[in-house]
């Protein structure tokens, strides 16, 4: 509706007139509708996209989607007076034969239908009654409809609600199923592969009322359980292994498919499920396997092409986050209000940009980090048992240092003698950051003034002797430094990392340093191993780290050399000017000279601020067999630490990084962005949920009924969303949930959008029953194996896929559930039934993506036009959802089946059926290799062609052959045969083998036969039956 209404002086007599001149609406079917619902229907297809929640396109200031609203009198009368139809301007308008009058506008191409017109009067007629749309209102049990029948045909609760509507419509359900189709079935809904012919034996003899019961529990217990519904979680969380976009480069995500296929074969509760994957590095002391979770939110794409504007791709994801999160858990269509207020469910924008915030503040900016490094069990005991090899080396070379710094610096030798030292006088030392320097009556030096984050004291010497073998460098307390120093750090702490003694163009070659005190990981000589990301600290764990300390440091001996003629040894400040002879002038310049040096320290970033804050600088020229140098011992502990940490390193290497989700430090500042555009900010928002579900809240406490909102003492936060979404009065997550299982179990849903609950959506079958699964779901506990187990030992879910033509005619998409439905498997479980029947198929669960034979040529249109390295051995032939995906160019076979490219979420895949399909079953690599190795396995069988073609019938379709259908192949079978010993070569082609022809005719004929078989393989699982579940 796009006019303003306009009051006209229309006589009731006549409007009653045009109402009663309506064709007659069809009684039986307006009997069993919901009048008020599929009114708000009707209102929210035909005029919400104009009187509607969206402000910026509401016309004439109507809005139809809420009563105060409908009813409020604009001055021309109110839209809609309940329970008068004849007062009510809608009515006016709908039933007007002017065209500039009519609503919906012609050119709108939303005419109403006689019924449509009918079901609006008679809603307007009976109150107007406007309800919370079914979705949002809170969840309750309804109890189980009461079904007399004469038969036990209702089992369950489930077939109870679903018998009770197929009697209102006159219908009967359909019997069970074949015990063969019905193990054939479980297995491929649960396993996505078939199950073998004795598991299929087994079932058929055990006559017991508990033989389906079991077999069900059998396939809910196998880990391939969690492969087959991993894969349609994968679906919903856009899992890929190249991050998309054209350059579309390879990513480690594997870890998470991991992650999902071992917590569905857990059943990890669906709250928790959740929560992990949403907020699990938020989770307190959050385990690797938790942040390991959060990958589901790390699937977004990545834009790696040069010149991209990363905060444009960062935020394309955080949108990409939220739709996501509203589709999977909420089955919203949230995105609709990205620009704008959503246009049929009452979802403002800035509600949507509220629950965007939540997703606004992670670390991750269109790049690969944050990562995490994952290992495996056993990885992990070996890193634990390498950390633990490490920790010892390093403790043992701690514990010598210790016991050799409780000895004096520098040793004393059997003459008694003490090393003499000399406190050398520094001569106007300097900062590189600016720093001051007070000298103190004791030779001491104190620095005031600038702390930078890193610094370099530069420290002219006077008065060295003619030659030194040793720096010692004592750090010192004093009251104006933090703690009393002798650091500058916050905690009176330092870290030296170099020191480093010139003497004109000499620089001493460090042999040794000791300290009376270093570290832990901080060692003296760490400040001469020439690494500026190491150096030594004083730290202690006593709390006596505010104490003198003193290092020596021993070098090759520093001698000087005399100067040449005209050579001032670069250091005489413009003074020498005596005779250049050699004069008695000359030598005193030399001396002076001579007493000339340079001492460095350095102190780097990392941390920041710790530089030194007092010291005395002494030498002295003790000969080296007087000085403490390293022994043997020490060497061999270093070698000790050096051997463990590279054993460490190397495993380290080897293990995987995954991307995962962090938070920042301090979250960004989030807005709503003005017609979707991240450039242009409106206002400020705060993380929170939409009004029409129940209100966040920030406590423990799980209510299953609304509550009034609380604020939240601070900004919450993906934990708190996740919570929210799995908590107790949320209405929308367990129905979504339940609904989607359901879909999957009988190819559509209860309610069959499924990733629509609002306005726009379909409304459920069987509403009843969607309920009392959902509060049942949520009340025990979560459970999708026990919501697995109530669905398919169900009659509803056991009958058979039969077409009935009673039923077609009343109900013909058979949302009624009058029958099971036909489904066609999806594309991975095509090419794993292909591979499970020939015997192909690797069991093997988790790990990286593999690499199956594809066609050439299908990366040469990529932007990279990446190798594709062809697996071998048992990867050639693992599952479907192990096959290594590319965004820009999908595995082809895949695709052909319907896979879709999961750029965005996928909640339900579509199903078609094209030739390109038979074609691929034929032709393709893989499908070629099975067909092969089943012909082989049917030629080798013991037994004549009767038996084998009934050996191949159990395997490809869990059930005997029919004897026209062994009559057709046995004919089949002998013509492929003859064609085949004509023409080796085809056969060898068919094959696969090399041109090794024989005249042996014994030879000839059992490739024939050999070649036979693969045609017949061929034609097997190229059957519409054998990629069908039934």
């Amino acid at each position: 509706m796009s006019a303003a209404f306009r009051t006209r002086s229309l006589p009731l007599l006549v409007m009653a007139a045009v109402t009663l001149a309506l064709p007659a609406p069809n009684r039986a079917s307006a009997a069993d509708r919901d009048v008020r619902s599929e009114a708000q229907r009707i209102l929210s297809n035909k005029c919400f996209a104009c009187h509607g929640p969206d402000e910026s396109s509401r016309e004439a200031e109507l809005r139809l989607d809420t009563l105060e609203g409908a009813t409020r009198d604009g001055g021309n009368g109110a839209a809609i007076v309940p329970s008068n139809p004849d007062a009510s301007q809608l009515v006016r308008r709908i039933l007007s034969k002017d065209a500039d009058e009519l609503m919906p506008p012609p050119d709108s191409k939303l005419s109403l239908s006689d019924d449509e017109r009918q079901t609006l009067l008679t809603w307007i007629r009976q109150g107007a009654s406007y309800e919370p749309h079914w979705a949002f209102g809170a969840l309750h049990r309804p109890p189980a409809p009461s079904v007399s029948t004469p038969s036990d045909w209702a089992l369950t609760p489930v077939d109870q609600f679903v018998l009770a509507k197929l009697r209102d419509a006159g219908l009967t359900p359909s019997p069970d199923a074949e015990r063969g189709v019905l193990i054939r079935r479980v297995y491929l809904d649960l396993l996505g592969i078939p199950p073998s012919p004795g598991e299929v034996r087994s079932f058929l003899t055990d006559r017991s009322s508990l033989a389906y019961d079991r077999m069900v529990d059998r396939a809910l217990s196998s880990p391939h359980y969690g492969e087959r519904w991993g894969r349609h979680w994968l679906d919903q969380a856009r899992y890929a292994d190249t991050h998309g976009y054209t350059v579309d480069s390879e990513r480690t995500m594997w870890p998470y498919r991991d992650w999902v296929i071992e917590a569905v074969n857990l059943d990890l509760p669906f709250d928790q499920f959740t929560v992990e994957q949403l907020a699990g590095d938020l989770l307190p002391a959050a385990t690797q396997s938790q942040k390991i979770a959060t990958g589901f939110h790390r699937n977004t794409l990545v834009n790696q092409e040069g010149g991209s504007d990363r905060e444009q791709f960062r935020n394309e994801a955080v949108v990409d986050r939220t739709n996501t999160t509203g589709a999977v858990w909420l089955g919203l269509t949230l995105g609709c209000a990205q620009c704008h207020s959503h246009k049929y469910d009452p979802i403002s924008q800035r509600e949507y940009y509220q629950l965007f915030a939540f997703f606004n503040s992670q670390e991750d900016a269109n790049g690969v980090a944050p990562t995490l490094q994952v290992a495996s069990p056993a990885q992990q005991t070996q890193l634990s048992e390498l950390d633990a090899e490490v920790a010892a080396a390093k403790q043992a070379l701690t514990d010598y240092d210790r016991g050799q710094d409780q000895q004096r610096p520098v040793a004393e030798r059997n003459d008694g003698e003490p090393v003499k030292w000399q406190v050398v006088e520094l001569a106007d030392p300097s900062s590189r950051a600016g720093a001051s320097f007070e000298r103190l009556d004791d030779g001491s030096w104190v620095v005031s003034g600038e702390n930078a984050d890193d610094d370099q004291y530069v420290l002219p010497l006077r008065g060295l002797p003619a030659r030194v073998t040793a720096v010692r460098l004592e750090t010192l307390t004093h009251p104006s430094l933090p703690q009393g120093g002798p650091g500058r750090a916050g905690n009176g702490n330092f870290v030296l990392n170099a020191i480093e003694l010139k003497r004109g163009e000499q620089t001493a070659a460090w042999l040794h340093a000791t300290a009376d005190h270093s570290q832990q990981d901080y060692p003296v000589t760490a400040a001469i191993d020439g690494d500026l990301a190491t150096g030594w600290a004083i730290n202690v764990s006593n709390g006596r780290m505010n104490v003198n300390r003193t290092a020596t440091f021993v070098t090759k001996p520093l001698e000087h050399v005399a100067a040449k003629d005209g050579d001032d040894d670069g250091d005489n400040d413009g003074d020498n000017d005596g005779d250049k002879d050699g004069g008695k002038d000359g030598d005193k310049d030399n001396d002076k000279v001579a007493g000339r040096g340079e001492l460095t320290l350095r102190f780097g970033a990392t941390p920041p601020k710790y530089n030194i804050g007092r010291f005395r600088v002494s030498v002295t020229d003790a000969p080296l067999s007087k000085l403490a140098l390293p022994d043997s011992r020490r060497a061999e502990l270093e070698q000790a630490v050096k051997r463990a940490e590279a054993k460490r390193g190397e495993l380290a290497k080897r293990l995987p990084s995954t991307m995962v989700m962090r938070e920042l430090p301090k979250p960004r500042e989030s807005h709503v962005h003005i017609r979707g555009d991240f450039l242009r900010k409106g206002d400020a928002v705060t993380p929170n949920v939409p009004d029409l579900l129940p209100p966040l809240r920030r406590d423990e406490v799980e209510p299953t009924e609304p509550t009034e909102p609380t604020e939240p003492a601070e900004l919450a936060n993906r934990l708190d969303l996740a919570r929210w979404l799995v908590r107790g009065d949320n209405p929308l997550t367990p129905r979504v949930t339940v609904n989607r299982v359901w879909g999957r179990l009988f190819g559509l849903g209860l309610v069959e959008t499924e990733n629509d609950f609002g306005m726009q959506g379909t409304p459920p079958s069987h509403p009843e029953l969607l309920d009392w699964l959902a509060v049942d779901f949520r009340d025990h506990g979560w459970s999708l194996k026990r919501l697995h187990r109530q669905i398919l030992t169900s009659r509803v879910y056991r009958q058979s896929s039969r077409h009935r033509e009673e039923l077609s005619s009343v109900d013909p998409l058979n949302k009624l559930l009058g029958r099971q439905n036909r489904l066609r498997v999806d594309a991975e479980v095509v090419r794993d039934l292909s591979l499970s029947v020939s015997g192909l198929l690797s069991h093997g669960i988790g790990g990286p993506s593999v690499r199956p034979p594809q066609p050439d040529g299908v990366y040469a249109f990529t932007q990279r036009s990446a190798a594709w390295p062809t697996s071998k051995g048992a990867d050639r032939y693992r599952r479907g959802l192990y096959t290594f995906f590319m965004r820009s160019a999908p595995y082809p076979m895949l695709t052909t089946f319907d896979t879709p490219r999961f750029n965005t979420t996928c909640t339900r895949r579509v199903r078609s059926n094209t030739p390109l399909q038979a074609l691929t079953l034929a032709n393709d690599a893989t499908m070629l290799e099975a067909a092969r190795a089943l012909g082989r396995r049917l030629h080798d069988h013991s037994g004549g062609v009767e038996e084998q073609l009934s050996l191949a019938y159990q395997l490809c379709f869990s059930r005997g052959i029919e004897p026209a259908e062994l009559r057709t192949l046995q004919d089949y079978l002998a013509a492929e045969q003859a064609s085949f010993a004509d023409s080796a070569e085809r056969a060898r082609d068919l094959l696969g083998e090399s041109d090794a022809s024989s005249a042996d005719p014994k030879a000839v004929t059992d490739q024939a036969a050999r070649a036979a078989w693969v045609s017949v393989a061929r034609v097997l699982l190229n059957l519409d039956e054998f990629i069908v579940r039934e």
